[in-house]
């Protein structure tokens, strides 16, 4: 039986980790310590779980509890700190998605990997995703040849994109921006869909929607003057997990989290496209927007005998839907249809099957799901550099960030 403590206790570790431990993985996994900056999280958290032992530091649960594998679920630009001191410590570590928010950052943790001799997962759920599964058994199997390039939209409504916008995610300094946070999972698919590395990014971003752009705005939903009538008003007291866990615990950190989508303060993009040029001559376009009516995401390849499109709704009219087609057009003229049903569970499915690889027996992983440091840093990578180069104004290359050198993070 392998034995976990976690760092940081936001509703992500609750219900990812903590939780499924204590409940459905307890004959192969056991959660021995909690950490958060935020002791009251931490112990709302202890509870839940049946009373798990909580430390004043990260240090002192290291040393005490002893973990065989420490997850990593703090404010992103935090990750490297806990992730390096694990390592140093002999734990294998599981990071949340991304991994770190910069190259600086993400040099030091490979180095302390290579170090320790110690092992980093990196947590890209939307792998396991059956639908994403699939394309990638389709592209493995050459259904439409060599892949030579990719066109990926995503779209963010304005229920779940609008949330970035109240959090600390808000700042690009805590989390990279929604190209690290968000877009490392839509990078890493793509990473592994194609097989290959990105090695160098072009983009644009820009804040069109969120921040300053209205007058009628507040420092927080919680007594906004604005509040009646503004579509985006986030009462947290309605919610007993955001009321015990964020609204009864902010008077001991500070943390606000119902921020007003137009504050002044925000600084990550809302609008975001991109170029990348891969290994092989493989390229792609992305885009990121995250005010769109409903939500969702289409990818569409093309190969050297044929084309194939997959789309996905997650709300909206068409996400009751109950599976998800895959179309290819072929050279040779003919058109074939895949239907995978949708299935039930976060992240249709995803996450329980994740959570199987992380806390279950020990199983094959014939397409490699499980992603390894180097898949959480060329992922992330492909976002940092997307920002140098929206503040440079130039393509960045991978390895200026992975190598180092000439870089101002």
């Amino acid at each position: 039986m392998k034995t976990y403590a976690i760092a940081g206790t936001g509703v992500r570790a609750r219900y990812m980790f903590a939780k499924p431990i204590v409940q459905d993985w307890r004959e192969t996994s056991a959660l021995v310590g909690l950490y958060d900056a935020n002791r009251i999280r931490a112990e709302r958290l202890a509870e839940e779980c049946g009373g798990i032992p909580v430390y004043d530091s990260f240090a002192e649960m290291l040393a005490d509890s002893k973990p065989d594998v420490v997850i990593v679920a703090t404010t992103d630009s935090t990750h490297h700190l806990y992730i390096i001191d694990a390592l140093l410590a002999g734990c294998d570590v599981i990071s949340e998605k991304p991994m770190t928010i910069d190259g600086e950052k993400c040099r030091a943790i490979l180095e302390a990997e290579r170090a320790s001799g110690r092992k980093v997962i990196v947590t890209f759920n939307a792998r396991y995703n059956p639908y994403v599964t699939r394309i990638k058994e389709l592209l493995t199997e050459g259904a439409i040849g060599e892949p030579t390039h990719v066109l990926f939209e995503w779209n963010l409504d304005t229920s779940h994109g609008a949330d970035y916008y109240r959090r600390w995610h808000r700042r690009m300094e805590n989390s990279g921006g929604l190209l690290v946070h968000k877009s490392t999972h839509h990078f890493d698919m793509v990473n592994w869909w194609l097989g290959q590395d990105p090695l160098e990014v072009y983009a644009y971003g820009d804040r069109l929607f969120y921040g300053a752009t209205r007058e009628e705005r507040g420092e927080r939903c919680q007594g906004c003057a604005h509040a009646v009538g503004c579509e985006f008003y986030l009462d947290l007291s309605a919610d007993p997990v955001l009321r015990a866990y964020y609204l009864e615990a902010e008077h001991r950190d500070g943390y606000i989290r119902d921020g007003c989508v137009f504050d002044e303060s925000i600084t990550i993009y809302d609008t975001m496209s991109l170029n990348v040029r891969y290994e092989g001559r493989k390229t792609m376009n992305y885009s990121l927007v995250s005010y769109s009516p409903f939500e969702g995401w289409r990818a569409v390849f093309h190969g050297t005998k044929g084309r194939m499109t997959a789309e996905v709704f997650t709300s909206g009219p068409r996400s009751d839907e109950p599976e998800q087609t895959i179309e290819l057009h072929l050279h040779s003229g003919e058109t074939l249809v895949e239907r995978v049903p949708k299935r039930s569970g976060g992240h249709g499915g995803s996450d329980l099957l994740l959570q199987r690889r992380l806390f279950g027996p020990a199983m094959p992983d014939p397409l490699g799901h499980e992603a390894d440091s180097m898949a959480g840093a060329l992922s992330l990578c492909v976002g940092a550099a997307a920002n140098r180069s929206i503040a440079e104004g130039r393509p960045i290359r991978i390895r200026e960030l992975l190598e180092g050198g000439g870089e101002s993070e």
